[in-house]
């Protein structure tokens, strides 16, 4: 969850009242918040840096506020204190507007063809006549900070720009250049550099190296210039020279928000706008932006979308556990920023939830109405529904073995269920096509390219990171593979199994048979053919040593197999000591 570091005192100023330490923590409770921790400026520095460090630093009390992943209008104070007195009544939830400019004509935007490669997308908005403060100016600079790391992807979807409007010219113009053909003078910086010696001058920077892998390999850049050709800013790197940096001055403010992803673009111009529109001369009024795009398309932003959902009022009643009127309910959802009135249509609601993303279904905002009703006021009822709980059966047997193979001498390891290609195919010798393999679409790194269909190059690899521990080394596991299975409605199945593995200087087959017999007297199978258990020597298989693998019978039905692995697979898994195996599937015994 984003946290929210708030000036407590400066929060209890624009909330208009003192709150304890324990009443603002029930306060964010009941609202869905959570007061996560009570510092001050000094206190951090001193635990990050020490005390020597922290000296000079401030006591100013600062609070700490946890606010969920997808409520990006409370990542300011603005949106926060906003949110807190409508919640508590004390204010109307703006309606916010979108204006012509005085002038008539509005600030453009034009995108050229060249940015498909890079970023196609850009939104833009003017907000006129604003006033900053320091405090102001700090939040402004907070909240795009907070949109960056969250709903923009550390800038990989999203970056945003902001510029002094008095000290640049429009139209703008968003295009995309090599990157030797792009020269300017950075922010911060005193002279110009190409945009492919930023890269290299960026690299050290802690702050900014971290967006750079973002376009350094596309084979232009994105770049937006004014009407003079002076560049506002290298998206997503760095804005332009300090000519147009915001300052407590600043009057008037172009948000310009260049992106991969439009919907996000939108969602985050919305944001922006909506929380510092307040300290415009016209509050919640915000100046259109026209996007002109290659095709000749034009767009006005920002859209400030108030879109309207129906939802019956015995949908919330019967899923929070109330029984309130409509336009009791509607009252609840309206203290959630969320405008709310009975249409008189039986016991229908309209809602009409503005610069709030995260509602997308009705469950979001029967969420919603619980909370503004108070969980710790919904009434306890026993369920209609009597159930006894149980453990699920193949969770129980696997506990249960868990518990016996560790006190056989083995260790539990416990990898991941995801796994390169070459783990399960390559490695072990055989072909991915014939593993049944579910693989990734969008991997994001080639460890994680398919699910695992066995248990046993989790197991290998472990010990590859733990052969400098005294031999033997004795392993287990117990989870799911996914195999495909095109009778199921996804395509796929979980099938739970159980591998060991005995690393040694001598093979230690007997070890792993060993331990297959106890497994087996676990699982009360006797050995015997047919209703018991009994091993066989198996086809050639690639994993194992040719005449060193058996395969497992249970009731007449193969189940897995057993054996010395191959010298060639140990190798692939940089191993040096010869090493047997056991996998076989735990569910034909429930």
């Amino acid at each position: 969850m984003p946290t929210v570091g708030v000036k407590r005192d400066f929060l209890f100023k624009a909330l208009g009242r003192t709150y304890t330490d324990e009443e603002f923590d029930e306060l964010c409770f009941e609202f869905g918040l959570e007061l996560d921790e009570i510092t001050s400026e000094r206190e951090i520095i001193s635990k990050e840096q020490g005390d020597s460090k922290a000296s000079e630093a401030s006591d100013v009390i600062l609070y700490k506020i946890d606010v969920p992943a997808n409520r990006y209008d409370l990542l300011c104070l603005e949106g926060l204190v906003r949110g807190l007195q409508v919640f508590k009544n004390k204010l109307e939830a703006p309606r916010y507007r979108r204006l012509s400019p005085d002038s008539g004509e509005s600030q453009r935007l034009i995108i050229t063809k060249e940015t498909a490669a890079v970023r196609p997308h850009a939104v833009a908005a003017v907000l006129r006549n604003i006033t900053f403060t320091q405090e102001r100016y700090d939040s402004f600079i907070e909240l795009q900070e907070k949109l960056h790391q969250n709903i923009c992807r550390k800038r990989s979807l999203v970056a945003i720009g902001t510029h002094d409007l008095d000290t640049i010219s429009g139209p703008f113009t968003y295009t995309a250049k090599a990157p030797g053909d792009i020269c300017f003078r950075p922010l911060n910086q005193t002279k110009e550099y190409t945009a492919t010696q930023l890269m290299s001058l960026y690299k050290t920077d802690s702050h900014l190296r971290h967006y750079l892998p973002i376009i350094e390999d596309k084979p232009v850049y994105p770049v937006i210039y004014d009407s003079n050709g002076i560049v506002l800013s290298m998206p997503p790197i760095i804005n332009g020279g300090d000519h147009s940096k915001i300052s407590l001055k600043t009057k008037n403010v172009f948000i310009e928000c260049t992106a991969t992803d439009l919907t996000k673009a939108k969602i985050v111009l919305d944001m922006i706008v909506t929380m510092f529109s307040e300290y415009c001369a016209q509050p919640f009024t915000v100046e259109q932006a026209e996007v002109v795009y290659p095709d000749g398309k034009t767009c006005i932003y920002p859209e400030l979308a108030y879109r309207k959902e129906k939802l019956s009022g015995e949908f919330i009643n019967k899923k929070v556990g109330i029984r309130e009127s409509t336009e009791r309910i509607a009252q609840l959802l309206t203290r959630m920023c969320l405008l709310s009135q009975p249409t008189g249509v039986g016991d229908e609601i309209e809602v009409e939830p503005p610069t709030r993303p995260d509602v997308i279904h009705a469950c979001d905002i029967m969420e919603d109405a619980a909370i503004a009703y108070g969980f710790n006021n919904i009434t306890r009822t026993t369920p209609h529904t009597y159930t006894v709980a149980n453990q699920f059966p193949l969770n129980k047997l696997t506990e249960l073995l868990r518990q016996d193979l560790a006190a056989a001498g083995f260790t539990e390891a416990l990898n991941f269920a995801l796994c390169s290609q070459e783990d399960i195919a390559d490695k072990l010798g055989k072909k991915i096509s014939e593993t049944r393999a579910i693989h990734i679409s969008n991997p994001k790194t080639a460890e994680f390219q398919v699910a695992r269909t066995t248990l046993l190059p989790g197991l290998l690899k472990t010990i590859a990171a733990n052969r400098k521990m005294p031999l033997p080394l004795k392993l287990f596991e117990i989870s799911d593979v996914v195999l495909k299975d095109e009778s199921k409605d996804v395509g796929a199945r979980n099938s739970r199994r159980f591998c060991a593995i005995y690393y040694n200087k001598t093979p230690g087959f007997e070890v792993i048979h060993g331990l297959l017999d106890r497994t087996m007297q676990l699982l009360e199978v006797k050995a015997a053919r047919g209703e018991g258990y009994h091993i066989q020597a198996a086809d050639a298989d690639s994993t194992f040593f040719p005449g060193r693998c058996a395969e497992i019978f249970v009731r007449g039905t193969s189940v897995g197999r057993l054996g010395v692995l191959h010298p060639d697979v140990i190798g692939r898994f940089e191993l040096t000591m010869p090493c047997s195996a056991l996998e076989m599937d735990l569910e034909p015994f429930l």
